[in-house]
């Protein structure tokens, strides 16, 4: 009775990954930037950091599923902390996006080079795969909520239909925008609208693929009954997460798929 926790809180116990997390992306930009500027063994290097990186999430997740579902330490005052993390964390992936388009706006209005896009780059027809990959990331939104509200009410199989449609979407837009990278006239070293292009754009990608991965592992959850109606904050964080994304790429492709070009 002595050791009784008189508190609603949840002290965590000693961690090593967000050590092992910060290191792995640490290698891993090292290595991105080594390969950018032809490096030896940057590809290398960069591989050893998302290995790391994977290692990480994978690790840290069992133990955030372990703590929640299997120990109940998530009372409802460490959820509502929790919601406010992920509230803080997508400010801050707002920020990161905002550097992007404040240095694609500044060489757009005020372009040094005479003219935007600059002369010799041929930049894609927003309304051919751009526009497809819109309507694709808009029917994610839907399937998404649908499976929250699913959910919610307590039916399992259309929760588990609305993550699957949700997840295949997220695969096609990869597969598509990898296709339209595959098809670009222009490479990310042929200047400023490529390099801001690029940069957007495929952080963008690694973000679906992040809520994509984020969204499987909540859909195994799922299935394997960890979510009910009144504790399901790891479901919700990826739905917070997706709908992010979903917003930045309307930005993308108004601004600089569609305006830019």
């Amino acid at each position: 009775m002595a050791h009784e926790q008189k508190h609603p809180y949840h002290l965590v116990e000693p961690s090593p990954w967000p050590l092992v997390g910060a290191g792995g992306a640490f290698v891993m930009a090292m290595g991105g930037i080594f390969y950018m500027r032809d490096i030896p063994y940057g590809g290398l290097v960069a591989l050893i950091g998302l290995l790391l990186v994977l290692k990480t999430m994978y690790f840290w997740w069992r133990d955030v599923v372990r703590e929640a579902h299997y120990q109940g330490h998530q009372t409802p005052v460490v959820q509502l902390g929790a919601r406010y993390g992920m509230l803080l964390f997508i400010t801050s992936e707002v920020m990161f996006f905002l550097a992007f388009f404040w240095a694609f706006f500044d060489m757009a209005l005020y372009p040094r080079l005479g003219t935007w896009p600059p002369a010799g780059i041929v930049p894609f027809d927003a309304f051919d795969l751009p526009f497809i990959n819109t309507l694709i990331l808009l029917l994610s939104g839907t399937t998404v909520t649908w499976a929250h509200a699913a959910l919610i009410d307590g039916k399992r199989r259309e929760l588990l239909i609305g993550l699957g449609l949700t997840i295949v979407l997220g695969a096609m837009f990869t597969a598509l925008q990898a296709f339209e990278y595959s098809h670009a006239a222009f490479s990310f070293n042929e200047g400023i609208y490529p390099s801001t292009f690029y940069m957007a754009t495929g952080f963008h990608g690694f973000h679906v693929i992040v809520g994509t991965i984020f969204l499987t592992v909540c859909w195994f959850r799922a299935y394997a009954g960890h979510f009910t109606p009144e504790q399901h904050f790891g479901f919700e964080a990826a739905a917070w997460y997706w709908h992010f994304v979903d917003v930045v790429w309307l930005f993308l492709f108004v601004c600089i798929y569609w305006w830019g070009a």
